[in-house]
C-alpha cells in the first residue's frame, strides 16, 4: 500500500502525463472526454471569475477580495464530487465551489461590496455564504452531518478550511466530535502553504493530514492542484460519510499564487523564486497539457471556453456595479426568527434618529 501522506494522491503531472493509480483512478473512470473538457471549463471560469473580482476591488467597487488563483483545482475537484443534496461549508475563498454548485456570480459579490450581510440563500445551493471567522465552518459541518444522519439522511458534508484553521480550537473540536459520534463530514484542508504570511512549518512540524491521527480520523494528502485526483479522493470520502463510515481528512496540496486578501502584499514574506516554482504546477496548464496529449484541444473548445468565461465575468460585474444598496432601516431585518420587543425599540429609536437628519437636510436647503 502506498503511504497515503508521504506521497500525495496524483493522477495527472505537471507535464500532462497520466499517473496509473488503480486505487484513484477507478474512482474517475467515467471522466471521459466531455467530462476532462468540462472540468478545464471551470477551471478556467473560476480564474476568470476571479480575475474580474480583483479588477473590482482595484477599480473601488469591492471593499475586499480574497482570490483563488492557484487553487482552483482543489476547488473544482472537491465540488464535482458532492451531490446535489450534499452540503459544502466554506470559508471565503471558496468562489470556483460556490460557482461549482450553482451560485449566480451576479449575487457573488455582494457581501464583499458591503451591501449585504450575505449574497445567496444557502438552501437553495445547500452551500454556505462566505465566513470569515476561521475553522468556524468546521463545527457546522459536524453538526449540520449529525442532525443529517439522525434524520436518516445519506448525504455528505464537507468543510472547506486552509493551513491555518488547523490550528484553530473551533477545527480541533470539530474533529473529536465528528470522530466520537461518526458524523457523515469531510474536512477538506487547502494547503495553500500561508496562513496569511506565516508559512506551513509555523502551523506543524509534520504534514497536516498527520494531525487527523490524533482523532482516529482516516487521513490522506493529494496534489492539489490535480483536479482529476482531487476529484477521485473526494468522491471516496464522501461516500464513506453516505455509507455511515464516518469522517475523513482531506490535505489537498496546493499553492495560494497572489494574495491573502486584496489588502495583503506577499512579496514581503515569500520569495519570487518560490512563487515560480509553483507556477510550474499550475493546475489549468496542467488539465490543458493532458487535454493536449489526448487530442481533446482545438481552437473551437478554446474559443467557447472563453466565451463562457468572459461571459460569467460580465455577469459578475454587472451585478456588482448594479447591487442595490440597503435600506438602512434593513439592518434590523432577521436578527431574530421572530420578532423581538428589544429589535422593534432599537428599529423606532434608528427611524426617529434618521428622521432627524432628513428634516437638517430639508431646511438647510
Amino acid at each position: 500500500m502506498v503511504d497515503k501522506i508521504a506521497y500525495p494522491v496524483q493522477l495527472i503531472q505537471p507535464d500532462g502525463r497520466r499517473v496509473f493509480r488503480p486505487d484513484y483512478t477507478s474512482l474517475v473512470r467515467d471522466i471521459g472526454p466531455d467530462q476532462l473538457r468540462d472540468l478545464y471549463e471551470d477551471l478556467v471560469v473560476a480564474r476568470r471569475m476571479d480575475v474580474e473580482a480583483v479588477a473590482l476591488q482595484r477599480q473601488g467597487e469591492l471593499g475586499l477580495w480574497a482570490p483563488l488563483l492557484g487553487q482552483e483545482a482543489a476547488q473544482v475537484g472537491s465540488a464535482r464530487a458532492l451531490r446535489p443534496d450534499d452540503y459544502a461549508f466554506i470559508s471565503y475563498r471558496e468562489h470556483a465551489v460556490a460557482y461549482c454548485r450553482g451560485v449566480d456570480p451576479g449575487v457573488m459579490t455582494r457581501m464583499w461590496r458591503g451591501c449585504a450581510h450575505s449574497a445567496w440563500d444557502p438552501s437553495s445551493v445547500n452551500v454556505t455564504n462566505p465566513a470569515i471567522v476561521v475553522g468556524s465552518q468546521g463545527l457546522h459541518a459536524t453538526g449540520y452531518a449529525m442532525g443529517a444522519h439522525l434524520d436518516g439522511a445519506e448525504i455528505a458534508t464537507i468543510a472547506y478550511f486552509g493551513d491555518g484553521a488547523t490550528s484553530q480550537g473551533d477545527l480541533a473540536e470539530a474533529l473529536g466530535f465528528s470522530m466520537s459520534f461518526n458524523a457523515p463530514v469531510v474536512f477538506f484542508c487547502q494547503n495553500n502553504q500561508f496562513a496569511i504570511s506565516e508559512p506551513v512549518r509555523l502551523q506543524s512540524p509534520v504534514p497536516i493530514a498527520q494531525r487527523a491521527a490524533g482523532y482516529g480520523m482516516p487521513a490522506l494528502r493529494v496534489d492539489g492542484n490535480d483536479v482529476l485526483a482531487v476529484l477521485a479522493v473526494t468522491r471516496q470520502a464522501t461516500q464513506r460519510a453516505r455509507e455511515g463510515s464516518g469522517p475523513t481528512f482531506i490535505e489537498a496540496v496546493t499553492y495560494r499564487m497572489g494574495p491573502h486578501t486584496t489588502s495583503d502584499d506577499p512579496t514581503r514574506y515569500r520569495a519570487a523564486a518560490e512563487t515560480e516554482m509553483w507556477k510550474a504546477r499550475d493546475p489549468i496548464d496542467r488539465m490543458r497539457r493532458l487535454l493536449e496529449r489526448e487530442g481533446l484541444l482545438g481552437d473551437e473548445f478554446l474559443a467557447r471556453v472563453q466565451a463562457t468565461a468572459d461571459a460569467v465575468a460580465a455577469r459578475l460585474r454587472s451585478g456588482t456595479v448594479e447591487a442595490p444598496d440597503p435600506a438602512p432601516l434593513d439592518l434590523f431585518d432577521h436578527v431574530y426568527s421572530t420578532d423581538h420587543p428589544l429589535i422593534d425599540e432599537e428599529r423606532e429609536q434608528y427611524a426617529a434618529y434618521l428622521a432627524g437628519f432628513a428634516g437638517i437636510e430639508e431646511a438647510l436647503s
